[in-house]
């Protein structure tokens, strides 16, 4: 017996909505995804929860698709301390200690010192926080003339745990910006770039906090508004901000620690369908919009793009 089956347009039109709801529920995954960590600032108070529709992603100049766009629970935070910077920093270690212990229960708190090019890690990555704490010192003062913050965030970065676009990263450098390893009289660091590309490939955002050097060389004028404007770019292009008060001493840090805490409460991770970037992978400029009102975002200047699959 022979049948002659011809579907009905209702037939169809209802097979095609299964179809597309079967599509739908299931997870978005591009061959050539991009996560990085944004984070929402908004110009008066605290910026409104965003959901994945209110944001557009842009790669150079052409627009892309959003894959995910999620609260980033999980934190990595590192605390850097440059072991050149004056030791009457250790003055408001307090104020250290108490943002230290303010951070949630998921977030994972490390505590090194720069010096000699290199992280020495006092307190390895904890869910500890009074750990953490415990681990913080008096920094050496001219006993660490010899540092580099570039070289210690690079070292440190070669060694930061793979967090496979799971968690977000963050390091809070306490520095004077200058470079005594190299010499610190160039006006861009020669380690600077490679520091800030080193980040971006590993997804860090560098928050800086400016302390003087410990005696007289450090204090010179140009040698001081170099070294401020170098940590201002590693923490701009990276995603973050820069924190000093003129070339003096803060009175306070405290000020600095409560805004860097208003912005780790207020990071997504985002994904993206990236163009890829070709055999060998390359740095492209990323932007992320809005049209909520008062609202903007903090990004890195750009991002990696790993090689095609």
């Amino acid at each position: 017996m022979k049948f002659n089956f011809r579907p009905t347009p209702q037939l169809l039109l209802a097979a095609f909505a299964l179809a597309f709801a079967s599509l739908a529920s299931m997870p978005v995954r591009a061959a050539n995804a991009v996560t990085l960590t944004v984070t929402a600032v908004a110009k008066k108070g605290t910026p409104p929860p965003i959901k994945k529709e209110d944001i557009q992603v842009f790669e150079g100049k052409e627009r892309v698709q959003t894959t995910d766009w999620r609260r980033g629970e999980n934190l990595y935070l590192a605390i850097l301390i440059d072991d050149s910077i004056d030791y009457q920093a250790a003055s408001q270690w307090n104020e250290l200690k108490a943002f230290i212990a303010a951070q949630p229960q998921n977030s994972y708190v490390a505590v090194a010192y720069g010096r000699n090019g290199a992280a020495m890690v006092a307190q390895d990555f904890t869910q500890d926080h009074a750990l953490a704490a415990k681990a913080l010192r008096i920094p050496l003062g001219n006993g660490g003339a010899f540092s580099s913050p570039y070289l210690a965030v690079q070292d440190w970065l070669k060694r930061w745990p793979s967090t496979a676009g799971d968690h977000r990263s963050s390091i809070i450098l306490i520095s004077s910006g200058i470079d005594y390893f190299r010499g610190g009289f160039d006006p861009i660091d020669p380690d600077l770039d490679s520091t800030i590309e080193r980040a971006q490939k590993e997804n860090v955002n560098l928050w800086t906090i400016y302390y003087p050097g410990a005696g007289h060389v450090s204090r010179g004028y140009f040698r001081v508004f170099n070294a401020q404007a170098n940590l201002s770019r590693l923490s701009e292009e990276t995603g973050a901000e820069s924190y000093y008060l003129a070339f003096d001493r803060p009175v306070t840090l405290g000020p600095y620690f409560e805004e860097i805490q208003e912005h780790l409460n207020n990071q997504y991770l985002l994904t993206f369908a990236s163009g890829g970037g070709g055999k060998k992978g390359k740095f492209e400029r990323a932007r992320v919009a809005t049209e909520i009102p008062g609202v903007e975002f903090l990004t890195p200047s750009e991002v990696f793009l790993p090689p095609s699959q």
